[in-house]
């Protein structure tokens, strides 16, 4: 069975401390995946030790092998010093596509009866980040101004894969952006929408504006549902979304780069949606669900049929975990993390080795 290389950059505080959980239940003899691991230190010190020099190295080996695993990581607020980590690495994959998604967690009450899935396709660039700001004088009063743009190449990108995603798990492309009010900037992206259903007319389509979309989510129920987004947009959804569901932990987040030409994935990075929280670092009681889940995910990319299933195990292995009381004091239980974490590897092992079985 060919072997994948998984580029992990390695982060901060209680983001290293996931990572290093997700790693156990990928490990190649839990998953019996052939899998080889490439480390790059992406800590705060290191990032500046080498002035960032690292983190362009992880950016070039992950857009070589498609696939990285990413911790949490510190983003200093001082003006001048390494920043950020995640614009390099996006823009070396090409990444334009955010996919976020919420999903029911067993015995954990969702906010206005959602139960299917509900997963946020937003830009990954452009938009109101990055936009060139400033203020003028104007009288006795201050104005302020940006300018943003977006490209028609990310619109298509992110509706493309919208459509994508939400052909490949059932479920319906819903919302857009505030195009009756934008038509010239919003509007774009509403086109290249229109232009994906029209590539994928079997996939139910109901485009609604950004305000209505946001209202809506509090009254659906039974409908998977794929929203795509702009990247302002799509940051204050997937945050809603995830915590509608009851916890920003409970889903992984990924980067997609698409080659322009044939609009396929061919850059996977996966992540944690949350940051490193500092306060909980060295205690053993963050929950390591979406660093786990990331781990899965990651896996429908290797290309692999063994891969597919360790990716369902995995996702099947923490939701059964929690529907039977092994919860993080985040979900209002008493588990470790660690107690988590193994709980989640007995039940995939116990999952492929009886799949193998039943053949």
């Amino acid at each position: 069975m060919t072997t994948r290389t998984v580029v992990v950059l390695e982060g901060d505080q209680t983001g290293q401390e996931l990572l290093v959980e997700a790693l156990r239940v990928l490990d190649p003899n839990v998953t019996r995946v052939p899998t080889e691991f490439k480390h790059f230190d992406l800590s705060l010190a290191n990032r500046r030790a080498t002035q960032n020099a690292v983190v362009r190295d992880a950016a070039a080996a992950m857009a070589t092998t498609g696939l990285g695993l990413k911790a949490a990581t510190i983003t200093p607020e001082t003006k001048g010093d390494v920043g950020s980590p995640n614009a390099i690495l996006r823009e070396e994959i090409d990444g334009k596509v955010i996919l976020r998604t919420g999903r029911r967690i067993p015995n954990i009450r969702p906010v206005g009866g959602v139960h299917a899935p509900i997963a946020v396709v937003r830009m990954a660039v452009d938009d109101a980040y990055g936009a060139k700001e400033w203020r003028e004088q104007v009288g006795d009063d201050e104005w302020a101004y940006r300018t943003e743009k977006i490209s028609r190449a990310t619109c298509r990108t992110v509706a493309e894969f919208a459509f994508q995603y939400a052909q490949k798990i059932g479920a319906k492309v819903f919302g857009g952006p505030k195009y009756t009010v934008s038509p010239v900037y919003e509007g774009m992206f509403k086109e290249e929408m229109d232009a994906a259903h029209h590539r994928h007319p079997g996939v139910p389509y109901e485009p609604q504006l950004i305000d209505a979309t946001m209202a809506l989510l509090l009254t659906t129920s039974g409908e998977a549902l794929v929203i795509p987004s702009l990247n302002r947009d799509g940051d204050l959804l997937s945050d809603l979304v995830l915590q509608m569901f009851g916890t920003i932990a409970g889903s992984e987040s990924l980067v997609l780069g698409m080659d322009p030409a044939t609009l396929k994935v061919r850059a996977v990075m996966a992540e944690a949606p949350h940051g490193t929280a500092p306060s909980l670092q060295g205690k053993n009681i963050a929950n390591p669900m979406a660093m786990i889940l990331a781990g899965a995910a990651l896996l429908t990319y290797f290309e692999l049929p063994a891969a597919d299933r360790a990716s369902r195990a995995i996702y099947e292995s923490v939701f059964e975990a929690v529907f039977e009381g092994m919860k993080t004091p985040d979900l209002g239980g008493h588990a470790t993390t660690s107690e988590f974490t193994n709980d989640v590897i007995r039940r995939v092992r116990t999952k492929i080795e009886v799949w193998g079985t039943l053949g």
